[in-house]
């Protein structure tokens, strides 16, 4: 051990007698570190992107879909088998269960024209299930079923339609038809990519239906709920038995998984992502290592008088070699620390956090990237160093003397 300390001691005297051949050759060592680190912090967060996207669609990990229909054609009774849904739910204790239907055409007057217009009608576990974002104002609460004037949620473009008024205005939706009334716009969601002109209404199940005596035989009824993902395999099969306990023969219920994490070109997608960016970032360091090397056995070369002077007053092949090796992974260790905080003062800057500004959970700055980032300094510090220190081991102490 304490040799292991004095030939650290005897690096750093090393390094700070040479610090300006150290500082340039380092350079670049705290570039690609930090590059290093920089790239894999980021591939972290564009998969936390990218996942938070696939929420969007399919539902968070583990979502479960529940379907039924009729066999025989005739009517659901909707009402009979919500509560079944219920009594089921209240069973396993699920704490996030959504009743979707989609689409449901409405007649909204615009400030040109009563136009036509697709709602979608959810619980409010749904933009929970979702990661629905928001432009501006507030999701559905339960108490919201209790209001007289049920409140909804409509995409940006359709705002756009009405001039982007304030939502706390007292802004409001006005339908006719069967559902006519008004209803205060409570939330706006935004476009999901440039040029989306979709015009939607997110409204209220409970809201919907208290307007009507009962829901209209042709429409279809999906259910979302949002179960822990370990497990999820062996609800499933359970989850189905038990939604068709006490259903005639003519009933069917389908139970599936409908979230990206089921899918295994999703999962595939991720790696290949993470392996091309990893690929990219170690190509990166790879070549700063090859500049270090480069400039190592430059050095070692001016420093062979030094290499012999020590080897006659009885420094042995072993202690040279450490110590001339750790030179190279203490010097690297110091600059990949340096790269890393370059690394987190940039990807925490707001000009980049602007970039993951739609990420609902923007996760911290991921360890594994700095852990990697210092790891990675350390073994292309070892690797520098190893071909100048066995030539320093090999070097002739007669000829090293007379260099």
């Amino acid at each position: 051990m304490s040799g292991l300390v004095g030939a650290l001691g005897e690096a750093w005297s090393e390094l700070r007698h040479h610090k300006l051949r150290v500082l340039l050759s380092l350079i670049g060592i705290a570039v690609s570190v930090g590059a290093l680190t920089a790239v894999v912090a980021l591939s972290e967060y564009q998969q936390q992107q990218m996942e938070e996207q696939s929420d969007q669609s399919g539902g968070r990990p583990a979502t479960v879909s529940i379907s039924v229909s009729r066999t025989d054609g005739a009517p659901m009774d909707w009402d009979a088998f919500d509560a079944h849904v219920a009594q089921v739910s209240e069973r396993y204790s699920f704490d996030y269960l959504t009743r979707i239907v989609d689409p449901v055409p409405l007649q909204v007057q615009t400030p040109e024209q009563v136009r036509p217009v697709n709602a979608r009608l959810v619980d409010p576990a749904y933009p929970v299930i979702h990661r629905t974002p928001l432009l501006e104002g507030r999701w559905f609460q339960e108490a919201d079923a209790e209001l007289l004037a049920p409140p909804v949620v409509i995409s940006e473009a359709l705002w756009d339609v009405y001039g982007r008024p304030d939502l706390g205005a007292g802004f409001a939706l006005r339908t006719t038809g069967d559902t006519a009334g008004a209803y205060p716009v409570i939330g706006v969601t935004p476009r999901q990519y440039n040029g989306d002109e979709e015009k939607r209404i997110t409204m209220m199940f409970d809201s919907y239906a208290a307007r009507l005596d009962a829901l209209p035989a042709d429409v279809m009824v999906m259910y979302e709920v949002w179960v822990p993902e370990d497990g999820v395999a062996e609800l499933g099969p359970v989850l189905a038995a038990d939604l068709r306990a006490g259903l005639d023969d003519s009933t069917e219920v389908s139970v599936m998984r409908t979230d990206w994490a089921s899918r295994p070109d999703a999962q595939s997608s991720m790696a290949v992502f993470e392996l091309v960016t990893g690929g990219i970032a170690a190509l990166v360091l790879l070549l700063g290592g090859l500049g270090l090397v480069n400039i190592q056995l430059v050095a070692m070369r001016q420093r062979i008088r030094e290499i012999g002077v020590r080897r006659s007053f009885g420094a042995t092949q072993g202690r040279i070699f450490t110590s001339v090796l750790l030179e190279s992974v203490v010097a690297t260790a110091v600059a990949g620390v340096i790269g890393i905080a370059i690394a987190v003062a940039v990807l925490k800057a707001p000009f980049v956090m602007e970039m993951f500004s739609a990420m609902q959970d923007i996760p911290p700055f991921p360890v594994r990237a700095a852990v990697t980032g210092l790891v990675a300094a350390v073994a292309i510090g070892a690797l520098a160093g190893f071909i100048p220190a066995l030539m320093a081991v090999r070097s002739n102490v007669i000829d090293a003397l007379r260099f």
